[in-house]
């Protein structure tokens, strides 16, 4: 059984966030389907399953916007697990999707290939709380396991418990605006607030999302499995986080964010880009040692072999914008002591297994930071073909980095290419209307990037996504992720994310039996060809 999981060692995986799994409950969860996907990835030969932020999301399902950052999503447990433990039955678990328009092929399957988060959340949210008072009726919570998990996660448990308590008992309206007192979880302050079934719900929820999830990750392993997972660099300003440690963000003496996130205007965006998520106010992290990061660290990494820190560069720099502002263009740039908080992590955590999401403008400092970490970065093959994409070609890569045909913010493959096609017309079109006018001897325009892209690749563009997944597999990079929607040559219908817009995100799914013996076959003959099988397995 393969019990440690390396980023040096070359290997390969996928991309899939758990809530596009298939399954019966409006959205994928931590249950059959996916130990399922880990015997996919075991018959590819994949060492890695890469997620998206797991945390607790609003009702758009965005992951990057969590309300906790140290808490599970409830939306990832497993019903069908919970009636096997008695505490559903099996007519609660029926969830109607057959009002979804579908076609003949998926009639009769369980599952869509979109998540309706507002219906689903409801209907699982429901069940839970069914599960919830049966747990507590039949004394759940005298169990000698629940009452070490909550001992054990005692730091962010409670707090997180008593902000969703809180929450529910305001309607769901922002801390800032919240009246009641805080309350303390012990000596009868909750029973006394109306709080206490509150607290209990999200302590129940908790405890079983990490049963769960640790039966997942033990079956992962034994399979030879190892699972990423992401830390987003900011968190939501309506989180646990904001509201049990203000002092540790830029915030007014309202609560409010005087500063927020983003990026400022570049080539793809006159107006740059607006996150939002509040400013850090970093010498209060100095002063505690880093203790929040150390503790959101070990946590991550108790629950994943290896992680992905998004917006690596923000840990250098970050782009500070004012808080009430519309647009990201009016801001300014902050000093971040990123090589401090790193060597914190290490000397407090070991040696840790940490993608450094590096994408975006690349500075000398923010290169040497994540050098000095030996920290891999990541490559995108969908940008190599871009002006100026050398960065991203292949026959450039140093060993130390990861490889992505794409991510969960880029087109799919084919998606991606079919654009590129559209284009190359569209320009050959142009070019014809202006071939005449042109004097002696004046240059054409330069080659399309769709043209580079054959050209490099030496192909047709028939199964564009396979010639990607082949150069990424091939590439010099240790490791090699493939979004499951590439491995499937899926089209843009299939795009999890499209920065800056806020509808239509997170809600792409698998369909059941599209993930075919013979696509592992296929993808298992290439890994073992570019010598990325894994060397044992469970």
């Amino acid at each position: 059984m393969a019990t440690s999981f390396r980023l040096t060692e070359r290997a390969s995986g996928l991309l899939l966030h758990p809530t596009s799994l298939p399954g019966p409950h409006g959205c994928g969860d931590l249950g059959r389907e996916a130990c399922r996907f880990v015997d996919f990835l075991a018959a590819a030969g994949q060492r890695w399953w890469q997620m998206l932020p797991i945390g607790p999301t609003a009702e758009d399902g965005a992951p990057y916007s969590g309300y906790s950052a140290f808490a599970g999503n409830p939306l990832l447990i497993s019903l069908e697990a919970l009636a096997e433990a008695d505490l559903l039955t099996r007519a609660e678990l029926r969830f109607d999707d057959d009002a979804r328009p579908r076609t003949a092929a998926q009639r009769g399957t369980h599952g869509s290939d979109r998540v309706d988060y507002p219906r689903t959340i409801a209907f699982r949210r429901d069940r839970l709380r069914r599960a919830f008072q049966r747990f507590a009726a039949g004394g759940g919570f005298e169990r000698a396991d629940l009452r070490r998990f909550i001992a054990a996660n005692a730091d962010w448990l409670g707090p997180y418990a008593l902000f969703c308590a809180l929450r529910r008992a305001h309607n769901d309206r922002p801390w800032t605006v919240w009246r009641r007192p805080r309350v303390e979880p012990r000596g009868g302050g909750l029973r006394a607030a109306g709080l206490a079934e509150e607290f209990g719900f999200t302590l129940f929820t908790q405890f079983m999302f990490a049963q769960q999830w640790h039966a997942l990750r033990r079956y992962a392993r034994s399979r030879g499995v190892g699972l990423i997972g992401d830390i987003p660099i900011f968190v939501a300003h309506e989180s646990c986080d904001v509201w049990l440690h203000p002092e540790l963000f830029d915030l007014d003496h309202r609560g409010q964010p005087r500063t927020v996130s983003g990026v400022p205007p570049d080539l793809f965006s006159r107006t740059g880009q607006l996150w939002g998520h509040p400013q850090y106010r970093w010498t209060q992290h100095r002063a505690t040692g880093f203790a929040w990061w150390v503790a959101r660290f070990r946590r991550m990494f108790a629950l994943f072999d290896a992680v992905r820190v998004d917006h690596f560069l923000g840990f250098v720099r970050a782009w500070a914008v004012p808080g009430r502002a519309r647009t990201a263009e009016h801001g300014r740039w902050i000093r971040v002591p990123g090589a401090e908080l790193f060597a914190t992590l290490r000397r407090r955590l070991g040696p840790l297994e940490i993608i450094a999401e590096d994408l975006g403008l690349l500075t000398p400092a923010a290169a040497a930071l994540r050098d000095r970490c030996g920290f891999p970065g990541m490559r995108i093959l969908q940008f190599a073909f871009d002006a100026g994409g050398e960065y991203h070609q292949p026959h450039n890569y140093p060993r130390r980095c990861v490889v992505y045909t794409g991510t969960h913010d880029n087109e799919t493959t084919v998606g991606w290419f079919e654009r590129l096609r559209r284009e190359h017309v569209r320009s050959r079109r142009a070019r014809r209307g202006a071939r005449a006018g042109r004097r002696v001897g004046e240059r054409g325009p330069a080659e399309s990037a769709y043209k580079r892209v054959l050209r490099y690749l030496g192909t047709s563009g028939r199964e564009i996504h396979w010639d990607l997944v082949r150069l990424a597999l091939a590439s010099p990079a240790d490791t090699a992720i493939i979004p499951v929607q590439d491995l499937l040559g899926l089209g843009n219908e299939a795009r999890m994310n499209l920065p800056a817009t806020q509808r239509g995100n997170w809600q792409w799914r698998l369909l059941p039996g599209q993930l075919t013996p013979g696509v592992a076959r296929r993808l298992r003959d290439l890994t073992e060809t570019y010598g990325r099988l894994p060397s044992e397995r469970g």
